[in-house]
């Protein structure tokens, strides 16, 4: 197996520049996840390491290659698709080996081959079966199977898991996850959902409008975002924030009708600025009367209420235990100011 490195790369559609000049090293046998936002540039990208959209400038290289005009073929990787793109009048077995067999790989060889990949998805009961007897999440098993019977040094994942139900989606991401311990390849993955970005991954890297917001492993984003982007989209329910000013040393929010002293290089007096905070971060007091509970959802073992401040301000807070806010009540709001995190309002750079 090997890595993939993306060295200063560019996609144009004529006068339309998508990618801008993106750097990433991936190293060999690491799970890295591609996430951002409908239209940032994620699938393109993935694309761009199969050779299913050509490069502008820059280079692409997997191992020691430069694959970057190579054809999709020459450069080791398979891909999984949204799609399951299955071949419906043939069976598991036949849909898995039919690459190999059409690059005339011996009978014998396509045979262990596919035995091993259904063996590391568990499909040996399902190799005679054509993919109208399967599920869905049987399905992009074999899609996976397919790939993995390539041998390829990279794995290349587009939102495999887009068309599958809330409960499929679940157990399909521990199958990949096991996957990937199991054979150690290099995996490079789309997703726009940040909850499969922060099982899956070993490094996420963070895309919008086609530029590199943060690179990282997945608590590290959560718990050091390097801007309001990063800091909103990892974590769910998305973090707080609320809008303060900076005056006499310390951040005036009037959404918390609380001033909080932080040991930052704060901006000058008069600076508009944002506090960001978790919503498991919320401190609730139930004999406080500054927020209304607007809404609450129990989730089991922990719930969010969304409270509103009396000028409008919204916040989530998560609670667990037993005695939880009510919709309809009033609440006091804390918020611990070693958990505040402060960002430029205008740049939404993080201040440090």
């Amino acid at each position: 197996m090997t890595g993939v490195t993306l060295n200063s790369i560019v996609k144009k559609y004529g006068e339309v520049q998508v990618i801008h000049g993106v750097n990433l090293d991936i190293e060999d046998g690491e799970f890295c996840v591609f996430v951002g936002p409908s239209g940032c540039g994620k699938s393109t990208l993935l694309r761009m390491v199969a050779g299913l959209e050509e490069t502008t400038s820059g280079q692409i290289s997997i191992g020691a290659r430069d694959v970057t005009k190579m054809d999709p073929s020459e450069r080791g990787v398979s891909m999984v698709f949204q799609t399951y793109a299955l071949y419906p009048h043939m069976t598991v077995k036949q849909n898995m080996g039919f690459g190999l067999k059409m690059n005339g790989y011996p009978k014998a060889e396509i045979e262990s081959k596919v035995a091993e990949a259904s063996r590391i998805l568990k499909l040996d009961d399902y190799l005679s079966r054509k993919p109208a007897a399967l599920s869905g999440g049987q399905r992009q098993r074999v899609s996976i199977g397919r790939a993995i019977v390539r041998g390829p040094e990279v794995f290349l994942f587009d939102e495999p898991l887009s068309n599958l139900d809330a409960e499929l989606r679940v157990e399909m991401r521990v199958e990949i996850a096991r996957l990937h311990k199991e054979i150690g390849a290099t995996m490079i993955y789309v997703t726009h959902d940040q909850v499969e970005a922060m099982t899956l991954a070993d490094k996420i890297v963070v895309l919008r409008a086609g530029h590199i917001e943060q690179v990282g492993a997945p608590l590290d984003l959560y718990r050091d975002p390097d801007n309001k982007f990063v800091a909103g989209f990892i974590g769910s329910p998305a973090m707080n924030f609320l809008e303060g000013t900076v005056k006499g040393g310390k951040v005036d929010v009037p959404g918390l009708k609380a001033s909080f002293s932080l040991a930052l290089n704060l901006p000058d007096e008069g600076t508009a600025v944002s506090l960001g905070f978790r919503p498991e971060h919320v401190e609730l007091d139930p004999d406080g009367h500054t927020h209304n509970v607007d809404l609450t959802e129990a989730l089991g073992g922990v719930s969010y209420a969304y409270l509103l401040s009396d000028s409008g301000e919204k916040i989530i807070a998560e609670e667990r235990g037993d005695n939880r806010s009510k919709e309809g009540a009033r609440v006091g709001v804390k918020v611990p100011a070693e958990r505040a995190l402060l960002f430029d309002q205008k740049t939404g750079i993080r201040i440090r």
